[in-house]
């Protein structure tokens, strides 16, 4: 028996504004039921005793400590840079917004 039917397809497609062919929702339907299976196959599987857990095995970020190093410069930075206002890059205005 499918878990997912194409009837339920349908209507998820509806609840999400997509226009869907019937050929399109066959296809999604059987995804999607290949998924939902597999997922139910990792929930057997899965045992009280087991910790859940991100990775297989444990991991710890390597930060490199912070330290000053040399930079550019204000203008440096902005050397080649096609407009400039008040040391910053100046770009196009999008939005419409007064400044």
């Amino acid at each position: 028996m499918s878990a997912i039917t194409r009837d339920e397809v349908a209507h998820l497609a509806r609840l999400s504004r997509l226009a869907l062919t019937d050929d399109e929702l066959d296809h999604y339907a059987t995804q999607l039921d290949a998924i939902i299976e597999s997922v139910a196959k990792v929930a057997e599987v899965a045992a009280e005793d087991v910790p859940p857990s991100s990775h297989a095995l444990p991991l710890t970020n390597v930060f490199r400590a912070d330290e000053v190093r040399p930079c550019l410069t204000p203008e440096q930075a902005l050397s080649g840079a096609p407009a400039v206002e008040d040391d910053r890059f100046r770009v196009p205005r999008i939005l419409g917004e007064e400044a």
